[in-house]
């Protein structure tokens, strides 16, 4: 008997797949086209298994579709500008664009093997200049629709790297690269102006009926919509009075100080007046600006000697702090302080000995008391007085008592800000734009695009590369040609991937997309990716979907860009940790461990800690290289195990046991088409039509099962299928049709084994490109029932009657049987209960 190799049959059937140009994506015919697309990959050097199972569910679905008579766009990929690179190329010499690409050729190296059926011929890099220079003229089209715009904003500042670090970047108030303290800088920086789509973006959530709950949720609290009341604090000195924001009015009963950001108007003021009070100002500034970075942080403040008056009692002075917690680009810059019932405001005044006042609970305060506004509590200092209200009832009620007496009105604001773009780094996009000293803000001529990156820069110093080059920023005004200078800062990668999507349906095009190739492939009808981009990757896309259709980039029907949305779970693998001579933890690779005797060891005996079912982390050694697995078991083998284990949304660990146990079925399944291959032609077996109804059974299963994205129920199934021919008493004919028919319903998970079992068993041309099996209800319908038979509660045998027996006939047939007569020895039952289609139970 023949043994599967697939280190032979893998690179021949993807040979012969590319010959054929199987999986280029073409818009002809009058097939539906079907676009599935997962979330590009970073090159940072190697894939591991974890990619596989993300690129492996769409391919499955690819296929699939192509078989089930579509037109399919499945592209890949890189996202591939960004930080990484040029630390490589600081850490270990270089150019960032030689990593960068080398890097791809790598990972597309370990790719192709694993047989994704993907139109390579599309594939581009966003560091491409043809790439990125159609995000220029994108950029430049935004500019003239007023969608993008430059405005002064606080930003995150490395001092040692002198560039701008993303809210991310910024690990306990330190720069994640240089490990400096990072300050809070005010700089003139490029903006997309997402914030004036806040309620489109989240209106338009409730028609993304095909994306996770929990994504729409998520998306919904970043944009942040809330009703509050925004009133002003009249100064006791007479000058403007501070206006604030504020979602809790009915906690204003409760207000012990107003606070205003060390960005406010008035506190610059301060601090180009006071020493102290600039001094202060510059403590604050150090750690991140993100509204959790200043929720961890120590509290902060200094008192600006302003006093203001309550707006309900003129009499109730309260003190005008800056505090460091307080974001400008939130509200107005400054709120009201009610210690009682916020728990950075309890931090503060408890910190300053400010007082606090209860609004709500008990008057007894020794913590911040905050409850959901959906909770009823008892008001003690109310606009209502002293009663039982929600939160929402109490928050209506002061607002509505503001405007009745016009001292405030109710205003809806959101959380969402307007996108920050700009990065002092290299390895990004150029923004398109000249600064000229008689015109100004200039954008460049679309002709003169792509604006390249200068090959010929240098790493070594902190920086960006690109405002010490000698000649790169030197440049004629597009406007009165006079001597100018580019901008030099580039743009945040999430530009980059927030369009890739529509370039793919014409990456040749000579404008950012191609409209009639536009309007036929999007939306992307499937997109598959990791939870972590759930906000802001999806919703920077959302925005640019919106902007590119206000432009004429892409049609109306592409304003949501994504049909449907899968968010898989992760591959997990344990980590083997030891620890070394200066008692820091020494990771191990899973070839370099050995498991015997319950636990790990190193080949010098050595034993490692064991850390079950961790993320694959490079950092912590415990990726699973596919290169390695297709060496070892092939392609198929990693393919369908991580789609077996667990539903695809959830977690999967990988184990060396699990593949050894997938690749032996693999090879079982091919033994059992080796063995129906040598069955005798006019065999004609007994259980032909037994088989052929299971068949349609699995047709009808697996079908359901891809469509639902349940993989793993799909292949249990193919699994059960699989053992039921091995053990069918069914003819050579119905044998041949049933193995062909699971190689086609394997054929998305395992496409390169079920090439060779359709071309071994005749099968005309490629699987690929055969039509998907189609369930016939009629033949999966038994005209038979088995009914087991139970003898004084156990079971003793079990009998076939049709379907629709009467129940007369069935106790007859029961009472007949071998096992009933052996126990009754002559005599009548107690009881005979018939359960039609289920059971037969006799009481002795």
């Amino acid at each position: 008997m023949s043994l599967y190799d697939p280190a032979k049959t893998e690179p021949k059937w993807q040979a012969a797949w590319d010959e054929a140009g199987t999986f280029k994506a073409t818009m002809t015919g009058d097939k539906p086209k079907y676009y599935v697309l997962e979330m590009f990959p970073y090159p940072s050097g190697r894939i591991h298994i974890g990619h596989v199972r993300n690129y492996t569910m769409g391919d499955v679905i690819a296929r699939y579709k192509l078989a089930t008579g579509h037109n399919v766009l499945h592209p890949m990929g890189f996202d591939a500008f960004g930080m990484p690179a040029e630390n490589a190329a600081m850490a270990i010499g270089g150019h960032p664009k030689t990593w960068t690409y080398e890097n791809i050729d790598t990972m597309v190296g370990q790719m192709k093997p694993l047989g994704f059926g993907l139109d390579w011929s599309r594939m581009f890099a966003t560091c491409d200049p043809e790439y990125y220079g159609q995000q220029q003229a994108l950029f430049i089209d935004f500019l003239a629709k007023d969608l993008v715009y430059r405005k002064n904003a606080v930003v995150n500042w490395d001092p040692v790297d002198m560039t701008v670090l993303a809210n991310e970047q910024v690990i306990d108030g330190k720069g994640w690269r240089s490990g400096a303290e990072v300050e809070r800088r005010e700089l003139t920086q490029w903006f997309f102006k997402i914030s004036d789509y806040s309620e489109e973006l989240l209106d338009a959530l409730d028609t993304l009926e095909n994306w996770p709950a929990k994504v729409r949720l998520m998306q919904e609290n970043w944009i942040g919509k809330s009703r509050g009341l925004e009133f002003g604090f009249e100064r006791v000195d007479g000058e403007e009075p501070i206006t604030v924001y504020t979602t809790r009015p009915d906690t204003l009963m409760g207000a012990s100080f107003v606070g205003i950001s060390p960005d406010h108007p008035i506190a610059k003021k301060l601090e180009a007046e006071n020493p102290e009070i600039a001094a202060e100002i510059a403590e604050m500034r150090k750690g991140g600006t993100t509204a959790e970075a200043l929720e961890k942080a120590e509290k902060r403040g200094v008192d600006t000697g302003i006093r203001t008056k309550h707006p309900l009692d003129s009499n109730w002075e309260l003190p005008v702090w800056i505090a460091n917690f307080i974001l400008m680009d939130y509200g107005t810059g400054a709120i009201f302080g009610c210690p009682a019932h916020d728990q950075r405001d309890y931090e503060f005044a408890s910190k300053y000995e400010l007082p606090i006042v209860p609004v709500f609970g008990e008057e007894e305060i020794t913590e911040a008391f905050v409850p959901a506004k959906t909770e009823k509590v008892t008001f003690l200092r109310g606009f209502a007085g002293a009663t039982e209200q929600t939160g929402d009832e109490a928050v209506d009620a002061a607002i509505a008592a503001a405007e009745r007496d016009g001292w405030g009105s109710g205003v809806t604001k959101f959380r969402l800000r307007d996108w920050g773009l700009s990065r002092q780094r290299y390895w990004g996009c150029p923004i398109p734009v000249v600064h000229c000293d008689d015109c100004g803000v200039v954008p460049e001529k679309k002709e003169n695009l792509p604006i390249e990156l200068p090959d010929d820069v240098t790493l070594d110093i902190p920086g960006n590369p690109l405002d010490r080059h000698p000649t790169w920023r030197d440049c004629a005004c597009p406007s009165c040609g006079k001597p100018a200078q580019r901008e030099t800062d580039t743009m945040d990668t999430f530009v980059d991937s927030s369009w890739y999507f529509a370039r793919f349906t014409a990456p040749d095009a000579k404008t950012p997309t191609d409209m009639e190739a536009a309007s036929y492939w999007m939306n992307v009808d499937q997109y598959i990716g990791g939870i972590e981009h759930a906000i802001l990757h999806l919703l920077y896309s959302r925005f640019f979907a919106r902007a590119m259709n206000i432009t004429g980039h892409l049609p109306d029907s592409a304003r949501e860009p994504f049909h449907a949305l899968f968010t898989q779970g992760m591959v997990t693998h344990a980590i083997y940790m030891t620890t070394g001579e200066d008692g820091r933890p020494v990771y191990h690779y899973p070839e370099d461990v050995e498991l015997r005797d319950g636990g790990g060891f190193l080949k010098d005996g050595t034993q490692v800690k064991i850390i079950p079912s961790a993320k694959m982390s490079k950092s912590k050694n415990n990726v699973v290289d596919p290169v390695e697995i297709i060496k070892a078991f092939g392609a198929d083998t990693a393919r369908w195990f991580v789609l077996s284990d667990s539903p695809p949304e959830r977690d999967v660990e990988w184990t060396a046991s699990g593949a050894e146990a997938a690749s032996k079925h693999l090879n079982r399944v091919w033994m059992l088409c080796d063995k129906i291959g040598k069955m005798p032609a006019d065999y004609a077996g007994r259980d032909n039509e037994e088989l052929m109804r299971e068949m349609h059974k699995a047709i009808h299963d697996v079908t359901m099962a891809i469509d639902s994205f349940g993989f793993n129920a799909a292949i249990a199934k193919l699994y059960g299928f699989a053992s039921t021919i091995a053990k069918s008493d069914a003819g050579t004919n119905e044998k041949k049709l049933a193995i062909k028919t699971l190689a086609q319903l394997m054929s998305p998970m395992t496409p390169h084994l079920a090439e060779d079992i359709w071309a071994h068993q005749g099968g005309e041309g490629l699987i690929a490109n055969a039509p998907w099996p189609v369930a016939d209800e009629k033949l999966m319908v038994e005209d038979s029932v088995t009914l087991p038979i139970q003898i004084n509660g156990k079971r003793r045998g079990e009998m076939k009657v049709p379907r629709d027996m009467p129940k007369d006939e069935v106790e007859k047939a029961a009472l007949a049987h071998e096992a009933v007569v052996k126990a009754l020895d002559g005599g009548q039952p107690k009881k005979l209960i018939v359960v039609p289609g289920r059971i037969v139970n006799v009481v002795v």
